[in-house]
């Protein structure tokens, strides 16, 4: 198995296709990248950006570069020495056009006859043998329905007609009663769909890779690509949805010929991968929260936490495991409200559990479900646990809940395979997607697979754990910003010094709320430390992200019914960033007395994530600062041209201040260089004592196995240590001489102080000079 030591990933998108980005590798590989890292670029809906709505898995994408694009790319790639991973899309497709989806049409003109009525997965039971499209704005809009060209139109949608349905002289509606689908108000899906989605989204439809068939014809091209030698190994993304994610893993690896795999698995704290996968690990966000919590000031969450509670006009501050039941809650009692019925649909007659409690009940499970999902016989602790509070929570329905526990342990029966599928659709609807917009203290903690009551870890604790890593995961992900991620690793660095900046935070989010006010305290906490995370930013940009943020929340606003009154006062909070130079003025002046250390965090997580145990991913342009907020905000295009420029001229001596831009390429490009020219020096895992007055404020540790290797040394809390006088004689040991790779500076064997040593950047890289 070819293994990556780095990399780096890529956006593919008709805006910048699988070409733009061969003529990149020649920069990935002067920047330290080993292996270019890509989105899907199978053939999606038409004008994706993402890539994730797959329509046509037989080809490569003709808008993202087609098959020739994927040749150049990886020619390009293995000329510079670099691997390729590719992201693929198993559990779903993207149905929004029928005549995009070959897959998805014949299913529609030939109902339970197609023979992707096995691939699709739906219960055609419920839908009296139609599947129920989601598409009309009322039921009411039958009459807007259209023959046209042979098939049925509604507006801009169309649908193909079932053999032998259409007579001269037939009404639209008549022609429609006679189809293998039924097109109903949108407003239905929440409680009536019957087929599996990717999470609430309509557009995105579940597919059956178990079965094998399915998962040939929908990996046929995958295939070739390892066939050919074009990729190297791949990124598989929600493997939680997935009916056998360990059976699944197991055909990927034979069909790939035991290729380098990795998971976009969330992993709660303490939660391990099962043993029985095939794959190297997940794609970070684990990493991700370790890396946050080591530069968060723990002192500050008691203040936080007061604050918390004035916003929300209560006498404590939110409790978060009360507040992710309810909105685990209301997402099982909503939009996945047809998952839930779907699944006690599936409690069989013998069992005579009353059927509305079945539901309840079974939402009830979910809802204390601390985990994403279990993957039975793994996790059966989990279940029992997660039934168990539920008994005690709702006492009423211990009885039905106990008739229920051993059919979701039953593993040959269809309600616990399904049952497992959509917990973690459940969970991400509601924490990531609700909570996380709810639970607003300090936005660093509320990030994709990060537990938000864990506050901050001491360097001990975090040592602990990248032991753990070094031993367990060496070959799984770790990132600091993804295009999932709710802020980018540069606005989170500068939001964490909020933690160091109580007085100041408070002051600044009063005269704002006085001058500009958001009603809703907790949202307003959450929109001003995005606005501030992300500062200097476009209107349109941070308008965006607010209406989503509020929209997500769902206190005040929501998608289905937005309040229009709630979002005229936000997007004037917003447009006064703008037009009103108070506001304007507080906000530039709060920056400013976050940004220094909000450089300092940023550089030190980026070189602690870089040379970690595991394989650490940039994700595209964060080689230099990027104050994205969530997508679409973080899949903007980058200016490559500006950090190619930027790297010649860092190659040829320039050394920047640590506050310029160039200095986070610097530190990128140096680490990246020595784990991939150096891999020798990353071999093991020591933490590194720190002895003095401000020990606290450090971070060190050692790559080296039998011998030394890399050192790492970053500034954590750097407000903190400023204002309490500096480094003060902090200092570490030696074991030799050492060379920084950021600086150029030489240290001999012994005592170094960390004055002397982090004097010009708040990071070090040592080198052992043999």
């Amino acid at each position: 198995m070819r293994t990556p030591v780095s990399t780096y990933r890529l956006q593919i998108r008709p805006s910048f296709t699988l070409q733009d980005a061969a003529k990149l590798t020649g920069y990935l590989h002067n920047l330290g990248i080993d292996w270019v890292y890509v989105s899907p670029i199978l053939t999606a809906e038409e004008g994706s950006d993402h890539g994730y709505d797959v329509t046509d898995p037989s080809t490569v994408d003709p808008s993202r570069g087609g098959p020739e694009g994927l040749a150049a790319l990886s020619k390009a790639a293995r000329e510079q020495g670099l691997g390729v991973l590719a992201d693929i899309v198993p559990n779903h497709m993207g149905v929004a056009t029928p005549g995009q989806n070959p897959w998805w049409w014949d299913l529609l003109k030939e109902g339970r006859k197609s023979k992707y009525a096995e691939a699709f997965d739906v219960d055609w039971d419920f839908g009296g043998g139609k599947i129920r499209i989601p598409v009309l704005g009322s039921d009411d809009d039958v009459d807007q329905l259209k023959l046209a060209d042979g098939e049925l139109h509604y507006y801009d949608h169309r649908f193909p007609l079932a053999e032998g349905s259409f007579n001269d002289g037939d009404t639209p509606q008549e022609v429609h009663s006679r189809q293998h689908y039924e097109l109903v108000g949108w407003r239905r899906a929440d409680a009536e769909l019957n087929y599996r989605r990717f999470f609430a989204v309509n557009s995105l439809a579940g597919v059956r890779v178990e079965v094998p068939w399915v998962f040939d014809e929908s990996h046929e091209e995958i295939v070739r690509w390892f066939r050919e030698g074009l990729v190297d190994g791949l990124r598989i993304d929600h493997p939680d949805g997935l009916a056998d994610p360990e059976g699944y893993l197991v055909r990927l690896r034979e069909a790939t010929g035991g290729a380098y795999l990795l998971i976009e698995k969330i992993l709660e704290p303490g939660e391990k991968l099962p043993e029985t996968f095939q794959c190297e690990g997940t794609t970070g966000y684990d990493a991700l929260a370790d890396v946050d919590r080591l530069f968060v000031d723990p002192a500050a969450e008691e203040y936080l936490n007061s604050l918390d509670a004035r916003l929300r006009d209560e006498a404590e501050p939110a409790d978060y495991h009360v507040m992710i039941h309810g909105t685990k809650r209301r997402i099982a009692d909503g939009i996945l409200r047809s998952e839930i019925l779907r699944l006690s649909r599936l409690v069989p007659e013998s069992s005579a559990l009353p059927r509305l409690d079945v539901a309840d009940a079974l939402a009830e499970i979910i809802c204390w479900f601390p985990i994403y999902r279990s993957y039975l016989p793994y996790g059966r602790e989990v279940l029992e646990e997660a039934i168990a509070n539920a008994a005690s929570h709702r006492p009423e329905l211990r009885s039905v809940l106990e008739g229920l526990q051993p059919l979701l342990l039953d593993t040959s029966g269809e309600l616990a395979r399904r049952f497992q599928q959509t917990s973690g659709m459940v969970m991400a609807k509601g924490v990531e997607d609700t909570a996380f917009f709810r639970y607003t203290r300090l936005g660093t903690l509320t990030e994709v697979g990060a537990d938000p009551t864990e506050f901050a870890i001491a360097p001990e604790e975090f040592h602990e754990r990248m032991v753990r890593r070094q031993a367990e995961l060496p070959l799984s992900m770790t990132t600091l910003s993804t295009h999932d991620t709710k802020r980018s690793e540069d606005a989170r660095a500068r939001i964490t010094v909020i933690a160091e900046s109580v007085p100041e935070w408070e002051l600044f989010l009063g005269t704002v709320q006085e001058l500009a006010p958001i009603p809703d305290g907790p949202l307003a906490a959450l929109i001003w430390q995005a606005i501030a995370g992300a500062w200097p930013a476009d209107r349109g940009r941070l308008q965006s992200y607010a209406l989503k943020a509020a929209r997500e929340a769902g206190n005040s606003t929501n998608w289905t019914d937005p309040d229009q009154e709630f979002e005229r006062h936000l997007a004037a909070a917003v447009d006064a960033v703008f037009d009103v130079p108070e506001v304007e003025a507080a906000l530039e002046n709060f920056v400013a007395e976050l940004e220094p250390y909000g450089t300092s965090n940023s550089l030190s997580a980026k070189i602690v994530q870089l040379t970690m145990p595991g394989v650490p991913d940039a994700y595209q342009g964060t080689e230099f600062r990027d104050g994205s907020l969530t997508d679409p905000d973080n899949r903007r295009p980058v200016d490559f041209d500006a950090r190619i420029s930027a790297l010649a001229e860092l190659d040829a001596g320039a050394q920047p201040e640590y506050t310029e831009e160039a200095a986070k390429l610097l530190v990128v490009s140096r680490a990246l260089r020595l784990r991939r020219d150096r891999p020798e020096l990353f071999g093991g895992y020591r933490p590194v004592p720190v002895q003095g007055s401000a020990a606290a404020h450090a971070v060190a540790f050692d790559r080296g196995d039998a011998k030394p290797g890399a050192l790492t040394v970053a500034t954590r809390l750097p407000k903190r240590l400023a204002r309490d006088g500096g480094w003060r004689g902090t200092s570490i040991d030696l074991p030799g001489s050492y060379k920084d790779e950021l600086t150029g500076s030489t240290y001999q064997a012994g005592s170094v102080e960390l004055g002397t040593l982090l004097d010009q950047y708040p990071v070090a890289l040592l080198v052992p000079v043999d």
